[in-house]
């Protein structure tokens, strides 16, 4: 890795650094804002089912609806503490969707609007995630991943635009009538149940609602309250809610000796890899470990799982967290963040080093996993630092080699940059010879194979002049038809070429008959898959004759 006493010297060197100044940054894939996020769209349903009464204890009296509006509380007061740089917009539904909050950050309007919901008629689940589909689209478009919240009774409607008649009529439609599921962004559904498990297996709600997670997908849960209904129920149940999908990622970024309390935003996801027989979910670790740094040519624009803002956590003297959260007090708030100001911090010092160098940092997050810590800009005046999650294996960039390989210019013989820093190892060159460097056969469409199998023809209409030409070719079209498991066409080629055999004229030369019949049935023993002569490294070799000697000579 290059220059790694020098990034490593400005970090050892136990200085505070300020917050970087502004001006341009070195190129790197750079994200926008927009992913970066996660955005949320609460679906809250006011059709007169959840104006059902609840028997709780006291007084007060208790519609569903208010069980809804006080967990929806509580999840909005966690995100204002530790999702404020989230995006969240409230939709309503009865048999009509409207959109009470557009996306917002502003949590106060959103607690405002749920005291605000007015009620309405039958419910109608598929124009809600209609208009959630619209919504979404219109404000983010269909790459960034959103998280959508439906709280609802579990009641499915009647008639049609109910939830039944929604899915029994779901594969009777048509391409400009389908149903909203799944969605056409990358999604997960929640559905919250202002009911028990017990009320809804009574019907078919639960499997209706079942069916909605299936045809997203797989992607989400349902949620149902634990007991009878109450307010500390519906809390644990929107706790779970918390607990899965809204709990920030603390973790402890180290380099040496220093170390720093920082939250990854937004929250990691868990990565599964397909080649496993058994797939099994990989998370990246909660201590996140520096290994070295890497200027930015030679680590170019790789490609990323996700990207991530990296923010620190600053601490005051009692070991309380001052930041990123918010408070409700403008002054405390004030008075924390100048607290947490004053206070050295190495990730600020990671930050601006990584800027002033122009390197990133490559962070190990698991076992064979690796990502880069680098600086990126907004704006002009406004720079963050960024965590991008290459994927799982120990060789993600193949132009760097091994990551386990890589080491400091100290222990190499010779400086690899040179001595006037006028070249680079990177990239390596591989071993192997790449696949896109030699000619492929492709059979993309069937002009390519007809035109494969007409030359092979060709030359056998003029052997024995064209013998080694004919078996490149026959060789060829062997080798692509075994790793295609294209079996038929080996069968298929001997019979023509026996065919052929068979059309010689007199004046033919003898050797014809003989590697016309020789390549036949070396076809043929290959399309059987069951002999020595089809494995895939054997090449068919012309078969030795009296006539190929003499040939041979001639040509």
């Amino acid at each position: 890795m290059r220059r790694l006493v020098t990034a490593a010297s400005i970090i050892m060197c136990g200085l505070f650094l300020p917050p970087p100044c502004s001006g341009s940054l070195f190129s790197v894939a750079v994200a926008r804002e927009e992913q970066l996020i996660m955005p949320t769209v609460v679906v809250m349903d006011v059709s007169l089912s959840m104006t059902r009464p609840v028997s709780v204890e006291g007084s007060e009296e208790y519609q569903r609806k208010h069980l809804a509006v006080h967990g929806l509380t509580m999840l909005f007061e966690h995100m204002a503490t530790n999702y404020k740089l989230e995006f969240t917009a409230l939709v309503v539904f009865s048999s009509l969707w409207e959109l009470m909050v557009p996306f917002t950050r502003d949590y106060n309007t959103l607690q405002e609007a749920l005291s605000n919901m007015d009620d309405y008629d039958k419910t109608c689940l598929e124009s809600a995630l209609l208009g959630v589909c619209n919504i979404v689209q219109q404000e983010w478009g269909a790459a960034i991943p959103c998280q959508v919240v439906l709280v609802t009774d579990g009641c499915l409607g009647i008639g049609r635009g109910s939830l039944r008649h929604s899915l029994a009529t779901h594969n009777q439609r048509s391409e400009s009538n389908r149903f909203p599921l799944p969605f056409p962004f990358p999604s997960k559904l929640y559905v919250m149940c202002m009911a028990n498990l017990e009320e809804l297996q009574s019907t078919d709600s639960l499997d209706c609602l079942e069916r909605l997670i299936d045809l997203n997908n797989g992607e989400g849960q349902i949620f149902t309250i634990d007991g009878p209904l109450c307010l500390k129920n519906v809390q644990s149940m929107f706790g779970k809610l918390i607990d899965l999908a809204y709990t920030p990622f603390h973790a402890v970024l180290k380099c040496g000796h220093l170390t720093s309390d920082v939250q990854v935003f937004p929250r990691p996801e868990p990565f599964i890899i397909d080649e496993e027989i058994d797939p099994i979910p990989k998370a990246i670790n909660t201590d996140l470990e520096i290994v070295g740094f890497v200027d930015i040519a030679d680590i170019s624009s790789p490609p990323v799982l996700s990207r991530h803002l990296v923010l620190p956590i600053a601490l005051n003297r009692e070991g309380d967290e001052v930041g990123p959260g918010i408070t409700d007090d403008t002054e405390d708030e004030n008075s924390a963040n100048q607290i947490a100001g004053k206070i050295p911090n190495f990730c600020v010092l990671l930050h601006g080093s990584l800027k002033v160098e122009g390197m990133v940092a490559v962070v190990q997050l698991g076992p064979e996993w690796y990502g880069m810590l680098y600086s990126q800009a907004d704006s002009k005046k406004k720079s963050n630092l960024m965590m991008s999650l290459f994927e799982p294996g120990p060789e993600p960039l193949p132009w760097l080699g091994k990551m386990a390989q890589l080491g400091p210019i100290s222990d190499a013989k010779e400086n690899p940059y040179g001595e006037d820093d006028n070249k680079s190892p990177f990239p390596l060159q591989p071993k192997n010879k790449r696949s896109y460097a030699q000619n492929v056969t492709v059979w993309i469409k069937p002009s390519g194979l007809q035109t494969d199998v007409q030359k092979i023809l060709r030359n056998a209409r003029k052997l024995p002049e064209k013998t080694q030409t004919f078996y490149k070719e026959l060789n060829r079209l062997r080798k692509a038809a075994l790793a295609f498991g294209f079996l038929d066409l080996l069968k298929g080629v001997a019979d023509m070429l026996e065919r052929e055999c068979t059309l010689l004229p007199d004046t033919a030369h003898p050797d014809a008959a003989f590697q016309l019949t020789h390549a036949a049935q070396q076809l043929k023993v290959a399309s059987t898959g069951a002999s020595e002569y089809a494995a895939y490294d054997h090449n068919i070799a012309p078969l030795q004759t009296d006539f190929s000697s003499s040939s041979t000579e001639r040509m």
